[in-house]
């Protein structure tokens, strides 16, 4: 699974693996593929810099990148607080409705409620730039599109590719005009933060619109035969996140919602703004239903939704209430379902990447005679 990007970032397969956790991110690049460790629920420097150094002393000098979420414009002078008070108190009420509704007890009093979703904001994700710049990551990537212009040269200067998501061509030609270096095409399939074109369309229409700037593709990929389908369409490699959530160097809050994954089918998820206020793809669940539900106020857009969902996801996650517990993850949900290692995971793709292959070479030499 090699291809010209592949080769120009030093990794055996072209395999870009997006993931919250570090061991994860560092067995990625230790099978020969490239780890991604997503930056976004980072709010601490400090917390950020321990696990970039231990991806460092456990990546054995295989290559890595960082995923922010950042926006393309520059918002300056909004503190959380700011966007605290933007909340209509009809929607902390619902909150505190649904919960009690399904009887999920409060946290401890003076316990923290997770991580908030502060990623977003323009001074936190730069401190994440600063930590992230003292380490040799090879790539950028950004899940709200193109970075700002200064972020792009910053990581240029210091020989950093710079990667943007995109849900369609139009998307994928603004990320080219902004100077970014890769386009992930993430499909509708993908899991969280989806467009609404699936990959089978958007990869080809992506390649074309960006030649000859490389193209990721994202979103119902998990089979060898998956990525040679990509590969096939035009990419330069595949962009792949569900696929981790699942195997064993996962660091998942709970046993119940790995139990739910396993379980789970590829119909079992939906497009819903409930956890972030832009729609993302998750695990259907009685939560995501309230949400959605026309009776409801429904979701607030980004980030104030991210806000207000944050102690109750926490106190969910913590207290293992099911019905409500979920997870972003894409339809390829449906084949994962057996926990394993990364490199498990890899060999899998590694021999269906080959039959796909022999498959496609038996089917030209019939055609050739």
């Amino acid at each position: 699974m090699e291809t010209e990007l592949s080769k120009k970032l030093g990794i055996e397969h072209a395999i870009f693996g997006f993931t919250p956790f570090p061991a994860v991110a560092a067995a990625i690049s230790r099978a020969g593929g490239f780890g991604v460790l997503g930056a976004v629920r980072y709010t601490a420097p400090d917390e950020l810099k321990r696990d970039l150094d231990w991806i460092e002393a456990h990546v054995e000098g295989k290559p890595y990148g960082l995923d922010v979420v950042m926006p393309a414009k520059k918002v300056e002078g909004v503190t959380e607080a700011d966007v605290e008070a933007m909340i209509p108190e009809g929607h902390r009420q619902f909150v505190k409705e649904t919960l009690a509704k399904h009887g999920v007890p409060q946290l401890a009093e003076g316990e923290a409620s997770g991580w908030r979703i502060t990623g977003w904001m323009e001074q936190v994700a730069r401190t994440q730039l600063d930590v992230a710049f003292d380490y040799p990551i090879r790539l950028l990537a950004n899940a709200l599109g193109s970075p700002p212009a200064d972020v792009i040269k910053r990581a240029h200067d210091q020989g950093v590719l710079v990667a943007a998501l995109a849900g369609s061509a139009r998307h994928a030609r603004k990320h080219a005009d902004a100077g970014i270096d890769i386009v992930v095409a993430q499909g509708y399939e993908a899991g969280g933060h989806t467009g609404e074109i699936a990959s089978m369309v958007l990869t080809p229409e992506a390649v074309e619109a960006v030649a000859p700037l490389p193209v990721l593709a994202a979103g119902g990929i998990g089979s060898g035969e998956q990525v040679a389908a990509a590969l096939t369409l035009g990419a330069q490699g595949v962009w792949l996140g569900s696929l981790w959530l699942t195997t064993t160097e996962a660091e998942l809050h709970s046993r119940a919602l790995t139990r739910k994954l396993l379980a789970a089918g590829s119909g079992d998820t939906v497009r819903s703004r409930a956890l972030t206020g832009k729609p993302a793809r998750q695990l259907r669940t009685e939560w995501t239903d309230a949400w959605d539900d026309p009776a409801g106020p429904g979701p607030l857009p980004m980030p104030l939704q991210g806000l207000l969902v944050a102690e109750a996801v926490s106190r969910i996650q913590k207290y293992e209430v099911e019905p409500l517990l979920g997870t972003p993850v894409g339809q390829i949900v449906g084949r994962m379902n057996s926990e394993r290692s990364v490199q498990a995971a890899f060999d899998d793709l590694t021999r269906g990447f080959e039959r796909a292959v022999d498959r496609l070479n038996r089917i030209a030499g019939r055609g050739l005679r």
